[in-house]
């Protein structure tokens, strides 16, 4: 009798534990991929479009940069019926995510904005606009480019900073424009954006964060356009 009670109360956990690990392991296998999820709201946005004549995005202000601009507003995705719910990686839904629509008079691509590297750079713009407001001059380190500097992260008290790529393993320099404004310099990603499309000689007048877009479901957050010049991209106003 004892011997039964033990099998029966070990049979009871295994029982209890499969069926715990069961639904992780199924919602493992059936998670939608983000890719899945651009293709769905893709869709979404052309329908609507189709419906309505016009594009489901939120209002944004006059000096929002040009690829944050468009902000898809997923509550007008859902009262037309083009969509059943929010993507569980967009930040209405907790995500990490913005959806934006990138070329919105053209093919109106889906793609996303990452929060991270927006906090991130979010972050610093903080503490260098308090450091600032404090009476103090712009940290400014070594200049890059006309009219952009690194960041004297000494002046603010801080360890130097970079931020992880969405679009590799590598992190990226933090850069300060003489206006005060921080960015993310993609340039290394740009230039090998170029390289795996083997183009020797970039047509000099296209801003070359479109190779970022056009390889990747993430645009180039936080950032200003880069030109070919002198055989490398060039960080430009």
């Amino acid at each position: 009798m004892k011997r039964w009670l033990i099998t029966a109360l070990l049979l009871s956990m295994v029982i209890m534990l499969t069926g715990c690990l069961y639904p992780k392991d199924r919602l493992q296998e059936n998670k939608i991929s983000t890719g899945e999820y651009i293709i769905l709201v893709q869709n979404a946005v052309e329908t609507y479009k189709q419906r309505t004549g016009v594009l489901p995005i939120k209002n944004s202000k006059e000096d929002t940069p040009l690829f944050e601009k468009y902000l898809i507003d997923f509550k007008k995705l859902l009262d037309y019926n083009v969509i059943s719910q929010i993507p569980a990686d967009a930040y209405e839904a907790g995500g990490a995510n913005y959806y934006v629509i990138v070329d919105p008079e053209g093919e109106m691509k889906v793609k996303l904005m990452d929060l991270v590297i927006a906090g991130e750079v979010s972050d610093i713009q903080r503490k260098i606009d308090s450091y600032v407001a404090a009476g103090n001059k712009l940290p400014l380190g070594d200049q890059v480019k006309p009219s952009f500097y690194h960041i004297n992260f000494e002046q603010l008290g801080m360890k130097s900073v970079q931020v992880r790529s969405v679009y590799s393993e590598m992190y990226l320099s933090i850069l300060i424009h003489q206006s005060g404004r921080i960015i993310v310099d993609y340039a290394p990603e740009v230039m090998k954006a170029i390289t795996m499309k083997e183009i020797t000689s970039p047509d000099p007048n296209m801003d070359l964060r479109a190779y970022l877009i056009e390889q990747s479901n993430y645009i180039p957050v936080n950032s200003y356009p880069y030109y070919w010049k002198g055989n490398e991209p060039v960080i430009s106003e």
